[in-house]
Formats: C-alpha cells, structure tokens, sequence
C-alpha cells in the first residue's frame, strides 16, 4: 500500500541530447517521488539537469536531439514515457502544469491576459466563454491581482513583472492540476516580490492540495517552501532528505558548498564560500563520483568508483563515500556549521 500516496515516481530516468560533438547525458539515473500535496524542491548549479528532468516529466524534451534513454516516469501509476504527444496533451494543463522563469517567454505578447486564462478553461474543462471568463476573474484573485474585472482585459505589456507572473501562477492553476512544476518562478523577481510570490504558492497548496515540484538553484528559497529536497548535481541525485535533514544534518560535500555559499543576515563580515571549480562537462562523465574534482575531502575511491546512494535515516539518503564505514569520519567545514546554527536559531527561515 505504500503507492498510495505517490502521485508521480520517476525510476532510473536517463536524458541525453544529441549534439555535434557527440552525445551529452544530461540525466543519468535519476529516482524520486513526490506525494499528494507535497512539495519537492530540486536544487542544484546551473546545468545539474533539474530543468531536463522536469522537461521529460512535462513531455517536452526538444525532439529529435533529446531521447529518454530508459526509465520510467509514473504519474498516478500510469507511465508518462509511453504516452504519445497527444495523449500528453491532454495531461498537460490538465493535470500537470508549468511556471517558468521568465513570465514573458510563457505569455502572449498580442493577446490579453484574460484570454489566454480561458484558453485552458475551455479547452480542457469544456467552459463556455462567460464561464470561462467569470472563472479568469477570479483566478487572477486568487493570486493576489488587484482589480482583475478591470486586468482581464489588459496585455502582458501592462503589467509589472511580478504581476506577470502571478498570471503565468494563474494560466497553471486554471485546470486545478494535481501536480505543478515552478522552474525557478522567482528568479527574474526582486527579492520583495520574490517572497511574495513564494508566500502565493504556499497559500495555493494549501487551497488546492496539488503537488509541486519546485526548481531552484538557491537552497534559501528552499528552506520556506519545500517539504523535501533532492540536490542534483552533473544529472545525478546526490542527496535527499527532509528540510530539516538537508539544513541540519547536510552529508554530501556538495551540499555542504551550496549550504556555505548562502548568504545569511550576520554574514557581512565575512567571505561567502565559492565551490571552487566548475561542473564537469557532460559529453565524458567522469568516472567516479563527478564531484570529486572540486571537492577537497574526496578520497582516493572517489575517482574509481561511483558511490551507492546511502541511507542515512528513513527520510534521508546521500550518494558519497564520506557515509562507508570505514571512510575518516569528517565534519562538515566551519562555515555550513555557521549557515546551520543560524538556521536553527531564526527557526528554519534560511
């Protein structure tokens, strides 16, 4: 009975994209789950994968250069990979929807914002245009857009960019979908309208009870909307846990550089931690664990050999040699201790 609460499940998903230079394994064995309203935040440096992952979910892998290699990916038991692009279609909006980055790049520049609204109402919940209509309005009150008799008929241009974004929140809820995808929502947003948008998704969930999927490269975002987190770095998960696992009790070397490079309110005095390097490049994986080059408590097997994904609890797993028993026993290095001290004592805000 342990499914019934998993409403998506991706199982040993593998992407590569076919390029030029040859082929670059974008996913590399990729597992996860996310419960009825729950959200998972997937977080990790540009180029970790996180958004080809949540592509692959939305069926929206560039054709012919992308190809899921194997894996599954089950939504409500029946698996996505399998589906023809019609039949994703209809998923699609319906019950499973997307906010992107860039409000802009998802709305219609020549067509008011009310119609692009009841575009989805009509097409996937069969709504005349006034019920459609009276539906948009209230809508874009939810998401916190004042006035919206009068916006509804405005164009994106009219709009500030968080309030543009709220209509993208808008266009994606409008089909009360089981599951949303946010693909760093907030990151063109300044910082006061960044939390308020995040304060919206909060409040949403708790409405609808739909499930997010939460992509971002800033752990402090994470920290006040996730349930859960997965790190991904160079396709691969590398660790997960709960909030509280990956703040308190961080166990992957990686986590441990996104954890110290996060800016806190006391941190002016001193230097924020850069993870030295750069992510390796992905035509030619490196053996071993691929964190390995920029990370200075790698040890010798590190370069060899991959590490299993171990279980640190039941909530709590991470893919590094550092958890073998018979591995020196290491401390995570003075400034994640700080980043977490601080966060127990501003009670889980990052």
């Amino acid at each position: 009975m342990e499914n019934v609460s998993k409403l998506l499940e991706v199982k040993d998903l593998r992407v590569s994209f076919h390029t030029y230079n040859g082929e670059v394994q974008a996913v590399r064995g990729v597992n996860f789950h996310v419960n009825k309203g729950e959200t998972l935040a997937i977080v990790g440096e540009s180029g970790s994968g996180k958004s080809v992952t949540t592509s692959a979910i939305m069926g929206l892998l560039p054709k012919p250069q992308a190809e899921i290699k194997s894996g599954q990916i089950l939504f409500e038991g029946e698996d996505l990979v399998k589906k023809s692009n019609k039949e994703m279609q209809k998923i699609r909006g319906a019950d499973i929807s997307m906010v992107f980055q860039d409000p802009m790049t998802s709305l219609n520049p020549t067509m008011k914002v009310g119609n692009q609204i009841m575009e989805g109402l009509i097409k996937h919940q069969g709504l005349s245009r006034t019920e459609a209509r009276k539906k948009a309005v209230e809508l874009l009150d939810q998401v916190g857009i004042p006035h919206p008799e009068v916006r509804i008929n405005q164009y994106p241009h009219q709009f500030s960019g968080g309030m543009r974004q709220r209509v993208v929140i808008a266009i994606a809820l409008a089909c009360n979908p089981k599951l949303l995808i946010a693909d760093e929502p907030t990151t063109a947003l300044d910082v006061t309208i960044q939390a308020q948008i995040l304060e919206l998704m909060k409040d949403i969930q708790k409405q609808t009870e739909s499930a997010i999927i939460f992509i971002t490269h800033d752990l402090g975002v994470v920290a006040n909307v996730a349930d859960r987190v997965a790190v991904m770095y160079a396709g691969k998960i590398v660790e997960m846990g709960t909030v509280d696992d990956i703040f308190y009790d961080p166990r992957h070397p990686y986590t441990w550089g996104l954890l110290g490079s996060m800016p806190t309110l006391d941190s002016e005095e001193e230097e924020l931690y850069a993870i030295p390097g750069s992510p390796p490049d992905m035509l030619n994986p490196p053996k071993g664990d691929a964190f390995a080059p920029r990370n200075k408590f790698a040890l010798e097997i590190d370069l060899v050999k991959e590490p299993p994904m171990f279980q640190i609890s039941d909530t709590h797993y991470a893919a590094t040699w550092l958890l073998h028993e018979h591995a020196p026993k290491i401390e995570p290095p003075a400034s994640v201790k700080k980043r977490m001290e601080g966060f127990a004592k501003t009670g889980g805000k990052a």
